[in-house]
């Protein structure tokens, strides 16, 4: 799979150095995996949830959290956030109001 833009994972463990490994093994899975669809892809990423706002949530250990727009049929992931488990339950509260 195709991954735009991995700058997004760079600018948040240059912030969060300790993120590094964990954001860099979870890019190499990612952009090694074809799946076709949601059931697919949580057979390679068990903790991926799809949440309404057409975005995949993928917990990456450790206290983060990756928010992207999976497009299966380009085979496209377009990293949207990268977050701590705190930031990301204020930006779950700040998407449920739209």
């Amino acid at each position: 799979m195709r991954v735009v833009s991995k700058s997004a994972l760079v600018n948040f463990w240059k912030i969060h150095p300790e993120a590094e490994s964990r954001l860099e093994a979870w890019h190499a899975v990612l952009k090694q995996c074809c799946a076709t669809n949601h059931s697919e892809l949580k057979q390679t990423f068990g903790s991926a949830d799809y949440v309404p706002s057409r975005f995949t949530v993928f917990d990456v250990g450790n206290g983060y959290r990756v928010v992207a727009a999976i497009h299966y049929n380009t085979q496209t992931a377009y990293i949207r956030e990268v977050l701590t488990h705190a930031e990301y339950d204020k930006w779950t509260k700040q998407n449920r109001k739209k």
